[in-house]
Order: structure tokens, then sequence, then C-alpha cells
């Protein structure tokens, strides 16, 4: 599997407080981009898989939402996230 839980403790420890922060919307953030990543691949050799296509859908969009709430209470923290992960808007 390509998400094992030392994965996502390493995910968490770098874009959140500790690995043990899972709450936090940095975290958040970069695990919805790790698995993202990971489905856009996936869909780059599997076209026609459009149960994987509408998963994906579905987390660029809470994806968005978090970075939405982010620019709106605490906008250093979301330019640092954007620039740490190379999302763009």
């Amino acid at each position: 599997m390509y998400l094992t839980p030392e994965v996502k403790a390493e995910i968490f420890k770098k874009h959140g407080k500790s690995e043990k922060d899972t709450g936090s919307a940095e975290g958040q953030i970069g695990l919805f981009t790790h698995r993202i990543n990971h489905l856009t691949e996936h869909l780059k050799k599997n076209r026609h898989d459009f149960n994987t296509e509408r998963s994906l859908v579905a987390l660029v969009g809470k994806r968005r939402r978090l970075l939405d709430y982010l620019k709106h209470k605490h906008i250093d923290r979301y330019r640092s996230i954007i620039k740490e992960l190379g999302i763009r808007k």
C-alpha cells in the first residue's frame, strides 16, 4: 500500500506540528496533496478508471476548502503551506 503509517507520520511531522498532530490544517493539506499526487499518477496509466477520478475530484475539493479556511483565518500559514507544497491557486 502506498500510504503506510510511517509515511503518514512523516507527512504530519513535516507539515504539522508533530507526527501525532493529525488535526492541523497544514498536516491534512499535506496528506491530501500526497494522496492527490498518487491518484494523478494512477490516472495517467488508467484513463478509464472513473471511480478513482471521482475520488480525486473529491480530494481536490477537500484540500481547496481547507486552503480557503487558512486563507481567511491565518494568511501567513496559508502562504507558507502553499510555498512549501508548490500548490498554485
